[in-house]
């Protein structure tokens, strides 16, 4: 997942004709590594080693290893965060306070804890907003305030809608594959509340509104990027419309949050492609 993080800021500089910045891949690689692991250690299940998931026993077999990540990684976020701007400080900080606040049980209702993830129709929504504002908008700001590039807000507000889609239809999936969880948790999921058809009908709607602003952004019409990243989306939608026969785990860890990083590995090879010809 820090991969696909890195993979996501990486497309952003290069459709916003910026060279990638280091203090931002860095952070967004070890406050990816470092939350997703914070997560998983403070969810524990009683006997891991029991778990139906194959990474949850494979993290806890491995428990010292993995808590020294955790903690390497969210001690290196420190000198990174102070080169940044301070645009950009608010901004993490407001998505760390999310990410945080998704998985650790901080409100009690009663005698039950919850955390944000179990507000009815927020689970989707915070990770589609903290994976976009981290991916695109951190990136934008970076590079606007180096005076790397010239985006303009109509662009960067369609490049953060666009990738609010794409991330957005990628998260469903995820969720249809925990339904029976989620229902008895009590979490209203998107799968949840309007059944799995409808769930995947609406993966394919995001989709499609992601091609419609894809071609609208900076005008530029049906160039390599466009071919490269509806190329993406199409893999996207089938890879979306298998799952619904696909219980494997590592599917969707590798095959559906790798398009992440295929996004990106795919418009470095159209261009490559384009300049080999030259």
């Amino acid at each position: 997942m820090s991969l696909c993080a890195v993979a996501q800021a990486l497309l952003t500089f290069h459709l916003i004709g910026s060279k990638p910045l280091f203090p931002v891949l860095g952070l967004l690689f070890t406050s990816t590594l470092g939350i997703y692991n914070f997560c998983i250690l403070v969810t524990k299940p009683v006997k891991p080693e029991k778990s139906p998931y194959k990474r949850v026993r494979w993290f806890f077999a491995h428990y010292r290893l993995m808590v020294t990540f955790t903690i390497v990684s969210l001690l290196s976020l420190v000198p990174l965060f102070f080169i940044i701007t301070t645009e950009s400080k608010i901004l993490l900080i407001f998505l760390g306070v999310l990410s945080f606040g998704y998985g650790l049980p901080l409100f009690t209702v009663g005698e039950q804890k919850f955390g944000l993830r179990n507000i009815p129709g927020l689970k989707p929504f915070l990770i589609t907003l903290v994976w976009t504002m981290s991916c695109v908008l951190f990136p934008v700001l970076e590079s606007m305030h180096r005076h790397l590039t010239g985006v303009t807000m109509r662009d960067t507000t369609i490049l953060i809608a666009k990738r609010f889609l794409f991330i957005g239809a990628l998260t469903i999936p995820f969720d249809i594959r925990d339904l029976f969880d989620d229902r008895k948790m009590g979490l209203k999921t998107i799968p949840v509340v309007w059944g799995e058809k409808k769930a995947y009908l609406f993966c394919q709607v995001l989709l499609a509104g992601y091609i419609i602003l894809l071609f609208m952004f900076r005008q530029y019409g049906f160039n390599l990027d466009f071919f490269a990243l509806t190329l993406t989306v199409v893999l996207t939608g089938w890879l979306i419309f298998k799952s619904a026969w696909q219980k494997n785990e590592y599917y969707y860890f590798f095959y559906m949050d790798g398009v992440l990083i295929l996004q990106y590995a795919l418009v470095v090879a159209f261009n490559a492609v384009k300049y080999i010809i030259r």
